[in-house]
């Protein structure tokens, strides 16, 4: 195991860590390393789930790790080698797993219990994920911001996992939680974006999902995973490879595709396909509107993208607040805690943490593909 970080002044930088061997031996090390700060994380997101719960006038924060208990049991089963590195994990911090789980997976876990029959307040929590596929002209480049908290800034890092029997990934995750974006050694790329849509219930979080889905060889079965999860709540979940890009609207009643066959995807925080429409809670958000139409028009201005125009993409703050990048001043309750973008035909990973202009960018390659 090793640790590495890089600084520059004024830019916000990534740290990263490396671990290998069994599950068990990956989530130990990770939990050893990170005790301090992923007790800090899971009390922070527990008091963030207190004000929300708040706000909405109902719900508690036991009712929270009650229904968390109940989705890892699902996980369990839904993943048996990825919840024996999550125990470990959880083990090494000194929590139970059920508490763990709760807190990672958080907007997904207080939709169970809130989101079955009850009308929330507006929000403008989101994300923008972008998928390009390669063409004659370019490579192939997918990718996301990750905007939520403000305060989950603090615990964004690098993740580079070498198992013993999995292909090694590399993820740009949250201090406690698994695969949030990331890539594995065979440029199979993945990432979400959050949804909200009526009848959520106990299932497996997306977190869940998406470490799955990165432990796949390829494109289809990873796209089978995110089609198939027995999901607690609503998601797009996209997925990159040399061979193109995949997107699934899920909730736990429905699986709704895009992919990249006809052009670059993208996506924010509303619901495309009217099934989920029909059970959306609010109508989409200025914020989440916006985004998507910037996003598509910036991607649809040429068909030679590139990691710096990308970059850019990411970077844009022509709308202000309703910008597809977004800053903890612009008092929204959510801002960009991170960037990733991924090159499959490359096999590399691009991250920073906070937002695109603001954060140190860093470059990760995978071990196995050098020898």
């Amino acid at each position: 195991m090793n640790t590495e970080a890089e600084s520059v002044s004024e830019l916000l930088s990534l740290e990263s860590l490396e671990v290998r061997g069994s599950f068990e031996e990956m989530g130990k090390a990770y939990g050893t390393h990170y005790k301090t700060k992923i007790n800090q994380f899971i009390e922070m997101r527990l008091n963030a789930a207190k004000v929300y719960f708040g706000n909405w006038g109902r719900g508690t924060v036991d009712e929270l790790l009650a229904a968390g208990a109940q989705c890892w049991e699902r996980a369990l089963v839904f993943d048996p080698k990825a919840a024996r590195e999550q125990e470990a994990l959880a083990l090494a911090v000194g929590v139970s797993p059920e508490r763990l789980y709760a807190a990672t997976n958080m907007t997904d876990v207080r939709d169970v219990v809130l989101l079955p029959d009850v009308m929330p307040p507006d929000e403008d929590e989101g994300c923008t994920s972008i998928l390009v596929p390669p063409n004659q002209l370019s490579n192939g480049f997918y990718g996301q911001s990750w905007d939520l908290n403000p305060t989950d800034v603090e615990f964004i890092f690098a993740l580079h996992r070498i198992p013993d029997q999995a292909p090694e990934t590399w993820t740009v995750t949250c201090t406690g939680c698994m695969t949030l974006v990331g890539m594995n050694q065979y440029g199979v790329s993945v990432g979400t974006t959050n949804l909200k849509t009526w009848k959520s219930r106990v299932g497996v979080g997306y977190l869940s999902v998406l470490h799955k889905a990165i432990n796949q060889d390829d494109l289809v079965s990873a796209s089978e995973v995110c089609k198939t999860a027995p999901v607690a709540g609503a998601h797009s979940y996209w997925i990159g490879s040399t061979e193109g890009g995949v997107e699934w609207e899920r909730s736990p009643d429905d699986a709704f595709q895009r992919d990249t066959q006809a052009g670059p995807v993208s996506r924010s925080n509303h619901c495309l396909f009217k099934a989920h429409q029909d059970r959306e809670w609010i109508k989409p958000t200025p914020t989440s509107t916006s985004r998507l139409k910037r996003s598509s028009h910036l991607l649809s201005q040429t068909n030679h993208h590139s990691l710096e125009s990308l970059k850019s993409l990411f970077s844009d703050r022509s709308d202000g607040t309703l910008s597809i990048n977004r800053y903890p001043e612009d008092k929204q309750g959510t801002s960009t805690n991170a960037v990733v973008i991924t090159e499959p035909q490359n096999g590399i990973l691009h991250g920073c943490r906070g937002p695109a202009d603001r954060g140190k960018w860093r470059t990760f390659e995978f071990e196995r593909n050098k020898s």
